[in-house]
């Protein structure tokens, strides 16, 4: 029989259904870590909230452990490539408190809207300042969401009720989803310049970092109020400050900040600030229903193999895994390949499978695909939550299956739809076990997707390779290998180049050269 140690305080709810699907369970909570790699090795499955620390020496210590489940959403506390490297699965429950961080969002925007804590403590205090405490109504006001994702779309919805207006920003909004939502599709520079309040759901992502930053907040509308419940650093706190000092900002109510726990913050003491301790998760009903689901996939894959919100392996079983792997890797990097070139456009993915792919469980090679594709997004994307995430944006997602012999033994199509038309590549497996991209937007094409890459649509004139490698040579950039297409001679042409350097710095020299029309910097 399986056994779990619940080390972390959890409803017992998640205890109950352990026993009912025929795993042992313990609950032992408040160890010290030497105390937990004592008594780690007994266990099949560690079933957590954010106090148990995982470490390295932690999972060294468990000898017998298979899953890590994490009651909740963030895993920080989690050695996860440990984890992978010592065959453990971590799990997460990415959705449980959805509903309860949305409904954090409300109450602190009618927090600032209404000046609820600085009212109630000037009333307690026995000043009865009934005129100092004007505020402003909801109704009518424009809401800018930045994200509009599982979160951000249960904020939408009820900021509709309050018969407010909804603009929203995120790449991967389409205009279908946008008008299910019944919100309107906006650029960042809009919703800055509309909203009255703005409220942020997006991860933290080296896109979205200080995506409020000192220029941002310029161009916000004269006394917007600014919430945050997803995740610190999305907003400089330094420039927020004195948005809120000069009044351009009415007010700001912040859930999350850059560094946690906040002791000390640019922010605290300010006036029209409020904050709360990362309070987005904390209700009754999520601390339930993430006790609820994260035991029922910890039991399911302990008991039958099943893999539910796995954040380092994809939803497949066993037997199926040696042979997928290859496979999946080529779909992950033919999805980050397209992402990065046609990302903030795509509205639709069409996954082809045909010769020996077609034979195999589509579902993981099409999670890779969109893993890779919404990882360009967000860090915290993976092959298990990735159709999920596509699903909740309104983004299509088609699979097709081929019967026939193509001009490869096995290949994998990924098809972006974007407003320009659509858009392809393909790849196959040489030796069937190294991916290898053969086609890029209708260009034939042979080259390895691995680490910095250049991609460049140019004119097909004499001297451009020379004068490209010239080029790259000035900035100190090494070019490891070289794949070159095109359509007919004097065309278009299609570079695809592996380099030894970060080739950010070059971009813009090589964008400048004669005949060139498309650059990209790539990264696998």
């Amino acid at each position: 029989m399986p056994k779990v140690l619940i080390s972390d305080k959890m409803d017992p709810l998640a205890a109950k259904i352990f026993r009912e699907r025929g795993v042992e369970v313990d609950e032992i909570t408040g160890k010290t870590k030497e105390e937990l790699i004592a008594m780690i090795g007994d266990y099949d499955g560690l079933a957590i909230r954010s106090s148990t620390k995982v470490t390295k020496d932690v999972l060294a210590a468990a000898t017998n452990l298979k899953v890590v489940g994490r009651a909740g959403i963030g895993v920080d506390n989690v050695d996860i490539p440990a984890a992978s490297s010592a065959g453990v699965v971590v799990m997460n429950t990415p959705f449980g408190n959805s509903i309860t961080t949305a409904e954090h969002a409300i109450a602190l925007m009618f927090a600032l809207a209404r000046d609820l804590p600085e009212a109630d403590k000037s009333t307690q205090a026995g000043k009865w300042e009934k005129n100092r405490f004007m505020g402003v109504e909801v109704t009518g006001k424009t809401l800018g969401l930045i994200g509009a994702g599982n979160i951000g779309s249960i904020v939408a919805d009820r900021a509709l009720g309050l018969k407010m207006k909804v603009v929203a920003y995120d790449p991967f909004l389409t205009p279908e989803r946008a008008l299910d939502l019944g919100i309107e599709k906006a650029t960042l520079d809009e919703l800055l310049a509309r909203a009255d309040f703005i409220t942020l759901h997006t991860p933290l992502t080296d896109q979205t970092r200080n995506i409020l930053s000192a220029e941002n907040l310029a161009k916000t509308k004269k006394g917007v109020r600014i919430v945050n419940c997803a995740r610190g650093g999305l907003i400089d706190e330094v420039a927020l400050k004195a948005a809120l000092d000069s009044g351009h900002v009415a007010g700001a109510a912040l859930d999350v900040f850059a560094v946690e726990p906040a002791k000390e913050s640019p922010l605290f003491g300010t006036p029209n600030f409020i904050s709360t301790p990362h309070l987005g998760a904390s209700t009754n009903e999520a601390q339930v229903n993430v006790a609820i689901q994260v035991a029922e996939q910890m039991a399911d894959f302990l008991m039958t193999g099943g893999v539910t919100n796995a954040l380092n392996m994809p939803s497949l079983s066993a037997e199926e895994a040696p042979k997928l792997k290859p496979y999946m890797a080529l779909a992950e990097r033919l999805g980050r390949l397209v992402g990065q070139l046609q990302g903030d456009a795509i509205q639709s993915v069409a996954i082809e499978v045909e010769g020996a792919a077609a034979e195999l469980n589509q579902k993981p090679i099409t999670g890779a695909v969109l893993a890779g594709l919404m990882g360009v997004y967000s860090q915290t994307v993976n092959m298990v939550n990735a159709p999920f995430l596509a699903k909740e944006r309104g983004l299509d997602v088609r699979e097709v299956r081929h019967d026939r012999e193509g001009d490869y033994h096995t290949l994998v199509r990924v098809t972006v739809g974007t407003p320009q038309g659509d858009r392809s590549v393909a790849g196959t497996l040489f030796a069937n076990a190294e991916p290898r991209l053969v086609e890029i937007f209708g260009v034939k094409v042979e080259a390895d997707l691995a680490g910095e890459m250049l991609y460049i649509v140019n004119e097909d004139a004499p001297g451009f390779i020379g004068r490209l490698g010239t080029t790259l040579g000035e900035a100190g950039v090494n070019i490891g290998t070289f794949h070159l297409g095109r359509r007919a001679a004097g065309g278009e042409a299609v570079l695809l180049l592996s380099v030894d350097q970060p080739i950010a710095p070059a971009l813009g020299t090589v964008k400048a050269l004669p005949g060139v029309k498309v650059v990209n910097g790539l990264s696998f």
